[in-house]
């Protein structure tokens, strides 16, 4: 159990903190009142804050330490770059080993048709890249009215001005005047939410269908793309039926629009399979990765160009007018090849599809039967629980969101990193984690549902 108050050093990193550090997706006047938890250092898949508290990542960080914590292998490959070559650029005609290399191994690990990578600093990178390389390829064909993007409602696709445009939340269009002009929003496959009397069969297709009549509303000659993640992650594992993305798939080669993968999160094993695409069977013209790419050791995306279009750029030739000082970091391209061998030779995707999914399915299969929980699931290592006020009519709590902040307090408390988006709570945890683990996972994970539940009988919320 954690502290009941803080150390003199946790509180003199916290003064300094709110002196000086504004962070991401924070409310400053709240955090300011109530202080950081201050992480100062991990081993595989456990944090430790500085009052002494060890707390196992629920989370991977961001879904994104997918090899665990600690590993010695890829401090010595980051010390070795530098020491050879700590930065260049990729501008200018330049190019260097780690890039080349790491796109060769990308390309062996991708998709067939994807044979080319254009590195970027981070997801949200990725996705801003993706909008340049969508308009970039129909103005190369003659179809410069082609600019609409489709996306959906609840996606996640970063925070940059057309990364948060892409994805589809509100309350971050909210700030900054968006969406940017040229980007769209269809309906989320949500099933447990939003799928009322139909089937999850029924249900997919529907939502699917969303993007035909989106498309028939724009006007085909006018959409250029649809993109989406194969889980939606950020927006609350929500984990599609089957007859969602065969339908989806169906839909952009009827139209002939490029279908973006955004496998930020999905990618590298997560899911059991080396990417979302190779489990649900679609082909996507574009990817977005990163995350699981270097597993968080150090900043580092990219977007696979598929043959479709990197060949339009290539023989049509023309300055693609779009990059980053840091694209091809050689450095983070080093340490991202060395992460990939890891996932590799430790045979962590096999083992997230044979053994640890299934063994975390069955762990949650069993919260499911909390009074709180109205639906517990998952893929591979990715998994959500829905806290309803009743089960027997998927009824949501009446203010969205308290009751999952309060579940998360006491996850925080307890040991356990799980997230809360609304009220649903979220694992992603690193793909290096074992059955015992898992159990600790479970276990706390029951304990904080049980908490949880005191609380909202105490507070009349049942």
């Amino acid at each position: 159990m954690p502290t009941t108050s803080p150390s003199p050093t946790t509180a003199a990193w916290q003064d300094l903190d709110r002196q000086h550090y504004l962070h991401p997706f924070t409310d400053y006047k709240a955090l300011q009142a109530k202080g950081a938890r201050v992480i100062v250092r991990a081993e595989g898949v456990y944090l430790y804050d500085s009052d002494g508290n060890r707390i196992l990542d629920g989370m991977a960080g961001l879904w994104c330490v997918n090899v665990g914590y600690g590993r010695r292998e890829l401090a010595d490959v980051a010390y070795r770059q530098m020491l050879e070559l700590p930065y260049y650029n990729s501008f200018f005609q330049t190019a260097h080993p780690p890039a080349i290399e790491l796109a060769k191994r990308l390309v062996d690990l991708t998709p067939p048709q994807f044979n080319r990578v254009f590195f970027t600093g981070s997801g949200s990178e990725g996705n801003d890249t993706v909008v340049r390389l969508v308009r970039r390829y129909w103005d190369l064909l003659g179809q410069p009215e082609r600019k609409v993007i489709v996306s959906r409602v609840n996606a996640y696709h970063g925070s940059t001005m057309a990364g948060a445009s892409l994805g589809g939340m509100a309350f971050m269009h909210e700030q900054g005047g968006l969406p940017i002009p040229d980007i769209v929003h269809i309906p989320q496959p949500y099933w447990y939410a939003e799928g009322g009397d139909l089937s999850p069969e029924e249900f997919g297709l529907q939502a699917a269908r969303e993007l035909e009549r989106k498309i028939e509303e724009v006007g085909a000659h006018r959409v250029a793309a649809f993109i989406g993640e194969p889980i939606q992650g950020a927006g609350g594992v929500i984990i599609p039926p089957d007859s969602y993305w065969p339908e989806i798939q169906r839909i952009c080669d009827r139209y002939g629009i490029l279908l973006v993968a955004d496998e930020v999160i999905c990618g590298f094993g997560r899911t059991g399979h080396w990417f979302g695409s190779n489990l649900y069977g679609i082909r996507p013209d574009l990817m977005t990765i990163a995350k699981g790419l270097s597993s968080g050791y150090l900043p580092i995306g990219g977007v696979m160009v598929g043959d479709r279009v990197a060949d339009v750029l290539i023989e049509k030739g023309g300055e693609f007018a779009h990059g980053y000082t840091y694209s091809g970091h050689p450095v983070a391209c080093a340490v991202a090849s060395a992460n990939l061998a890891l996932i590799e030779q430790e045979g962590l995707v096999p083992r997230t599809r044979d053994e640890t999914g299934p063994y975390l399915a069955s762990k949650w299969r069993d919260l499911a039967g909390h009074p709180l929980v109205g639906e517990a699931r998952s893929v591979g290592l990715i998994g959500a629980l829905e806290l309803v006020r009743d089960k027997a009519t998927r009824r949501f709590f009446d203010k969205r969101g308290e009751v999952g902040g309060i579940c998360r307090d006491f996850c925080f408390q307890n040991g356990l990193i799980m997230r809360a988006v609304r009220d649903t709570m979220i694992i992603a945890p690193p793909l290096v984690i074992d059955r015992g683990q898992l159990d600790e996972l479970a276990e706390k994970a029951w304990r904080c549902l049980d908490l949880s539940l005191e609380r909202c009988r105490a507070e009349g919320r049942l």
